[in-house]
């Protein structure tokens, strides 16, 4: 297949850092269950919150991947810095509205139904969060302008080493010794501050001292903002980030809306989550080497190597979907076991873990195909099929579904009800991005 080992082993560098950065969610998983249940289910809410507004934040900053791409396919070095700086003004934009979005939270508690005896733990949970939005975002910047020039590793290697300080930091802040006392929940956030803050200094440390981007001129000074060209971001990144947005909150509402069938409902579907966004990371690190590829190829004028490039994702993406879809499948109880030793919560997690399986396969096809579309800017169409796929049938119908019925089903307020028709959703939605992927790459060879 062609590119098939740059692709793979662009994306095989992503992914474990990628793995990195989500083994933060699953080890605060892990220390809040071995806390206690609520914190467990309140860890749920306010991670659903979280990833809700701050993914759509860093979808922006990601949809910029493909234009810096393009600009290295096509030679302009000197251009792609004066990019990378005009980014920092969206980047400062949308870190304000991330931030502010987390500091009050109470209209998606208060609209969901989280019952009252988790909303403090929430709060206090993502207001230590917000201060993190900044700093993680300006390091995202970093992480984008280094997978767009093929160059992943060392981003890889920051996010390796971070999580040797996140872990041992969130068992110390939340579960308390050495001096501290036992702070539960919001000690993962506090350990999450932490490490952004020191990624994002990292990240400005090897930009400033590393020779590979002197070509750039990233430290030119910080010319007035350019309009034409935010405007430009914002054409691309808005529909992308609402897209992202879209997808995320139709997966993370699912949380607020299953809270209300108490705590071992919430524990599970915490559980199922981790699980499932793991799994997630395969996609996602096949679409960014895809999309940098495709990119790439496109400001080079090769439109026959681009498409040729998203064809090998897209067989790509399938092939290891069903590979770790069976995995799941055979392996959910286990899996399960290591999340609580509560057992009442272990086999409700287990049911839902079928669910996740099949939810996996045609999640990472939609997931790559989502990166590719953006490198030929359709992201308008990809944005109308999220919502109304993901939020009007995924979202809402599972809630009608589960809490008042639908026609001749009764009400069923079952996890399982919520990733049954997640699955479904998330089955057309793949089957349209796949259409339009093939179309578009086709139509622009010609």
């Amino acid at each position: 297949m062609f590119e098939s080992r740059t692709i793979i082993r662009h994306s095989g560098t992503v992914l474990v850092g990628q793995l990195a950065v989500m083994a933060f969610g699953v080890a605060d998983t892990l220390i809040a269950g071995h806390y206690n249940a609520s914190a467990l289910a309140a860890l749920s809410v306010g991670s659903a919150i979280y990833i809700s507004i701050y993914v759509a934040l860093n979808g922006l900053i990601t949809a910029l991947l493909p234009v810096w791409a393009e600009l290295r396919g096509a030679g302009s070095h000197v251009a792609l810095g004066q990019s990378v700086r005009q980014a920092l003004y969206l980047c400062l934009l949308v870190s304000l509205l991330g931030t502010l979005a987390l500091l009050f939270p109470d209209p998606w508690l208060n609209a969901t139904g989280v019952p009252a005896v988790l909303q403090n733990d929430v709060r206090d949970y993502l207001q230590v969060l917000a201060i993190a939005v900044g700093p993680s975002l300006l390091f995202r910047m970093y992480s984008t302008l280094n997978q767009s020039l093929g160059m992943p590793l060392w981003v890889t290697a920051l996010q390796i080493a971070s999580l040797g300080i996140k872990i041992p930091l969130s068992m110390w802040f939340t579960l308390g010794g050495w001096g501290i006392q036992a702070q539960g929940l919001v000690g993962c956030a506090w350990a999450t501050l932490v490490v952004n803050t020191w990624l994002m200094l990292m990240g400005l440390y090897f930009l400033r001292y590393q020779k590979v981007y002197q070509e750039f001129k990233l430290w030119e000074p910080l010319e007035a903002p350019d309009w034409k060209m935010i405007r430009a971001f914002l054409r691309l990144g808005v529909p992308a980030a609402l897209s992202v947005m879209v997808e995320v909150t139709a997966f993370a509402m699912m949380a607020l809306f299953i809270s209300r069938q108490g705590v071992i409902a919430s524990a599970s579907h915490q559980i199922a989550s981790s699980i499932a966004t793991l799994l997630y990371m395969v996609p996602l690190s096949l679409g960014i080497a895809c999309s940098a590829r495709v990119g790439y190829w496109i400001g080079a004028n090769k439109p026959l190597h681009a498409e040729k490039a998203a064809h090998t994702g897209l067989k790509l993406t399938l092939a290891l979907a069903l590979l770790l879809s069976c995995a799941l499948a055979f392996g959910k109880d286990p899996l399960a076991s290591l999340f609580s030793t509560d057992a009442a919560v272990i086999l409700a997690a287990s049911s839902v873990l079928g669910w996740v399986a099949l939810n996996h396969v045609v999640d990472a096809l939609q997931a790559v195909c989502a990166f590719i579309l953006r490198c030929y800017r359709m992201t308008l169409l990809p944005l109308f099929i999220y919502s109304i796929m993901l939020w009007g049938v995924g979202l809402w119908g599972a809630y009608v579904w589960a809490y008042h019925g639908i026609g001749p089903l009764s009400s069923r307020p079952e996890v399982s009800t919520f990733w049954a028709a997640s699955s479904f959703a998330l089955s057309i939605v793949s089957l349209a991005f796949v259409a339009l992927v093939l179309w578009i790459a086709k139509q622009r060879r010609t």
